[in-house]
Order: structure tokens, then sequence, then C-alpha cells
């Protein structure tokens, strides 16, 4: 299951922070398409910051979603943006009930699908109407195969997916974390992935994603694991991650101060002398 839930404002649930609730708690070893062995050992060596938060959180319990095909992954997708988990939960599994076999409905199925009934499902009509991009862009071949996706670039998923009208860089970036394992995938836009940062490197305001883009060089080619454990700072940090703000605009100055910090400008005469 793949869950773009995006309701970050409260900060009171770990996955409302940015990371999909299909992290599940396992007592098995990963099975994983990266050695998370040897990121753990990279990312901690020359980080004490980010080796104290991967030393409180014990055992990295990622685990991959198991959706059987792009469309599908991003069909749940569409329906998680920007609600809580438990609301989408509902509307998918009805959405899921528009299908003949009960599971998922096939692009050609939700193209014959009219939008009062995806409305009535519960999707707004730009949800319904990304659907029905998602299917026809499927039937197309611009949305690959599962195993097509799988041999093409982060870059040239990214290019594809977000054609799809509703889909953005956020989801095809947590797509490419958590359906195809892709170990360098840094979220610069996710609150969550923000927050962990500021928290982690003891800091009261959230990075810009400029900023946080630039810093992430040091952890390549692992930014997806350091993205994980930013998460789970936050979740490590429960209530406390609430007090990580983000930066207010700019003050403009006002004339007084630019006369002070110009004393030239004071006496600077104004219009034309006659």
């Amino acid at each position: 299951m793949l869950v773009a839930a995006r309701d970050f404002e409260d900060g009171r649930n770990f996955a409302k922070l940015g990371a999909p609730v299909i992290m599940k708690t396992t007592t098995d070893k990963p099975s994983l398409p990266f050695d998370y062995i040897a990121a753990h050992e990279f990312l901690t060596r020359n980080d004490p910051h980010l080796a104290d938060v991967v030393a409180r959180t014990g055992e990295f319990q990622f685990k991959l979603d198991e959706c059987d095909s792009v469309y599908e992954s991003l069909l749940e997708a569409i329906v998680y943006q920007s609600i809580s988990g438990k609301a989408a939960a509902k509307i998918f599994s009805r959405i899921q009930a528009l299908g003949a076999n009960g599971v998922c409905p096939t692009p050609a199925e939700i193209l014959k699908t009219r939008i009062p009934a995806l409305r009535k499902a519960g999707l707004s009509k730009a949800k319904a109407l990304a659907m029905k991009d998602l299917a026809q862009k499927t039937i197309d071949g611009i949305v690959p195969t599962l195993e097509a996706a799988q041999k093409m670039s982060d870059e040239e998923l990214v290019e594809r997916l977000i054609s799809v009208r509703g889909i953005g860089a956020w989801t095809v970036e947590m797509f490419l974390i958590f359906r195809l394992g892709r170990p360098d995938v840094l979220p610069i836009h996710d609150l969550g992935v923000q927050k962990g940062w500021a928290i982690t490197y003891r800091k009261r305001k959230i990075p810009k994603p400029k900023d946080l883009l630039k810093f992430g060089e040091r952890w390549r080619p692992w930014r997806t694991i350091a993205s994980w454990y930013m998460w789970r700072a936050v979740h490590l940090a429960g209530k406390d991650a609430r007090k990580i703000t983000k930066p207010g605009p700019k003050k403009k100055r006002s004339a007084s101060n630019k006369a002070l910090k110009n004393p030239a400008a004071k006496n600077k005469p104004r219009g034309k002398s006659r």
C-alpha cells in the first residue's frame, strides 16, 4: 500500500508527517534491493547526530509496498493525498469495490466509471479526474508496467509520472522509495523529512528545500535511508516535534532602518534642484 497522505500540520502522527503507513514493524530481516548494512555504516561513520537517531531507533523496520503495478500504486496514492489515512482507507475500499475482481478496478473500468460514481465513493472532482487521466495514460503506455519501471532511472520515472494529472514529484518519490526501493531518493519538500532534519541537527526551524538538497549531498548514495531516519527522528521526538516551525518571511526594512544603515542616504537630495 502506497499512502500519499500529507496532513503534516499538527505533527501528532508519524504517518501524517510524511512517512507512508506501509512502514509496519517486523521481526524479520528486511529483504531489500539495496545493501542496508553498508548504508548504515556509511551514514553513521562520520555523522554523530544521525548515528544517535539510528541507535535510538533500533531495528531497521523498512518495508516495501507490494502493489502489483505502477498504476495500482498511483491509484491508491491519489486517494490518500491530503486527507487522513483512516478516511482514505475507507474511500479506497469503495474504489476497489468498483472493480470486477473487488481488489482494484482496471484502467478500462475506471474510464467506464462515471464521475458522479467516483464522487459518490468519496473522491473530490479533482481526484476523480486524476484517476481518469491515470487510467488513460496507463492504457497509452505512458505509465509503465512495474517490470519496465524497475529498469528506468529515477529521473525518467519522475518525468513520466508527473505528466499524470494530480501526480506530483513527492508522490513519485514515495513510489520510488516504498515500491521500487530506490536507495538514493531525498524528498526535499516532505515536511516530515524537513522536521526530522531540524530535530536531528538541533535546529529551531525546518530547512528550505534547496538547503536540504545541498545538505543531503553528504548522504549520497543512501539518501533514502537517511530520509527514513528523518521520519523516525520525528516519531522519537513525539510532541516536541511540534516546536519545530517553518521559517517566516523576511521582514522588509523600513526607510528609517535603511537610513540608519546608510547615513548618506538620509541627506541625499530628492528631486531636481532649481
